[in-house]
């Protein structure tokens, strides 16, 4: 199945083979098919026609969707909760959701997600979780699967062709696990590019603004317009660029299929001239001391949700409970210590990838599992979590920026290829995502 990006259905519209209603209408019929069940928390479509009616700018008029982590003015955040359920509706957009109308959207509904973001899984237990709408496609008559969290129902949403593009965010890999088990394409810029403000934390020393698309080049579209910045691409040649693949820990325990489709890459970039070169990375064997006791999301969410645990616990997803409580381990001595740990880490892994353009890795080393063993089955749920995790979590704890894109072959279960480098380098990781997608 190919459904077209915003750059193809812009050249409809300038072109007059469509209008934005039409497309709109379509949007809506597709956010209310089987494939897109439990996608939604809920629809604005009064708000997406307004928005379609009278297109104008860089989104002219399309469908958007909002994860149901950010603020929009006269509708209630509820970040796939129930506890939040009675908060009052929001007076004004959040910055983010502001920037996406100026340019334009027409933003059609908030979407599903874990619980206060915190899973990479993708299920919630009080309002339905959404399948993979990948391979609900590849195999109709298959068990449901999966669609990866926290941005859940935004995937499922880009997927079934509810929208051009969703608004999400990623702390460990919320835009990026979603986007590589569905065959999208999620950036995840360097966190101080696009403000937070006006959205439910999870994590703030972690938490990133960023979007799933159908295309890298609708990535820098959404990109510029989240961080307000024009990218500024280069021209280098892929017989220029000096790519690193790590084989520490990143290379683990792949499914055949992935290690199959990562490698049928490298093979690609290899004939392209690009400079593969792969190396240990000893630096990630420090990653358990820095996540000792759940780490930064464990104890910021714990700060965060303290006295709401203690009035609500009951009413939360048991599994993201859990983890937030991990950090009432972590006392605000343990946690400055943390910060400095991790900032001289992040300064010796500056200093042992600096030389490269980027390091690429699988976004997550299996396919899309199925979703009903993991339901039930607590200990299922959090082996699958910590694979989903693995990877991605990485570049959050660098202050990196990172971007997954498919890279199975037509016909297969979708798979993800991670690309990735240290903060600041957005313009050139996306320059280098563009060539790497033509390649496919």
């Amino acid at each position: 199945m190919h459904t077209p990006d915003l750059h193809t259905l812009r050249k409809q519209l300038d072109e007059g083979a469509t209008d934005a209603l039409t497309l709109l209408d379509q949007a809506l019929a597709a956010a209310r098919s089987p494939r897109c069940a439990h996608a939604f928390v809920t629809l604005d479509k009064q708000g997406a026609r307004a928005a379609a009616a009278a297109p104008t700018g860089a989104l002219a008029g399309l469908p958007v969707s909002v994860k149901d982590l950010y603020d929009i003015a006269g509708q209630v955040t509820s970040a796939g909760s129930v506890v939040l359920a009675d908060r009052p509706p929001a007076t004004a957009d959040a910055p983010a959701v502001a920037r996406l109308r100026a340019a334009g959207a027409a933003l059609i509904g908030r979407t599903q997600m874990t619980e206060f973001a915190f899973s990479g899984v993708g299920i919630n237990p009080h309002h339905g979780t959404p399948a993979n709408a990948a391979m609900a496609v590849l195999d109709p008559a298959a068990p449901a699967c999966v669609p990866g969290g926290s941005t859940s129902g935004g995937a499922v949403s880009v997927a079934c062709g509810a929208a051009v593009a969703a608004l999400g965010s990623d702390t460990g890999g919320s835009i990026r696990i979603p986007a590589a088990l569905h065959g999208l394409v999620g950036f995840k810029n360097t966190q101080a590019l696009t403000p937070a403000a006006g959205s439910i934390p999870l994590a703030p020393s972690l938490d990133t603004v960023c979007a799933i698309t159908r295309s890298v080049r609708d990535a820098v579209v959404l990109h510029e317009i989240l961080a307000e910045r024009v990218v500024r691409l280069d021209a280098v040649p892929l017989a220029a660029r000096r790519l690193a693949v790590v084989r520490t820990l990143m290379l683990d325990a792949l499914e055949a299929p992935v290690a199959a489709a990562f490698e049928r890459t490298l093979q690609a970039l290899a004939r392209a001239g690009a400079h593969v070169e792969f190396i240990d990375l000893p630096l990630l064997d420090e990653l358990p001391r820095l996540t000792q006791d759940g780490g930064l999301p464990a104890a910021e969410s714990w700060a965060w949700h303290r006295e709401l645990l203690a009035r609500e616990g009951d009413r939360y997803d048991p599994r993201v409970a859990a983890r937030i409580r991990r950090g009432a381990a972590i006392t605000p001595a343990a946690l400055a210590a943390l910060h400095a740990a991790r900032a001289d880490w992040i300064g010796r892994m500056s200093a042992a990838l600096g030389g490269f353009d980027a390091v690429l890795s699988p976004t997550v080393p299996m396919t899309p599992p199925p979703l009903a063993p993991l339901l039930d089955d607590d200990a299922a749920f959090f082996e699958v979590n910590a694979r989903l995790l693995r990877n991605p979590s990485v570049v959050n704890l660098l202050d990196g920026c990172a971007i997954s894109l498919p890279c199975h072959a037509p016909g297969s279960a979708p798979v993800g290829l991670m690309a990735w480098s240290l903060g600041g380098r957005d313009d050139r990781l996306l320059s280098l995502a563009l060539q790497i997608e033509a390649l496919q």
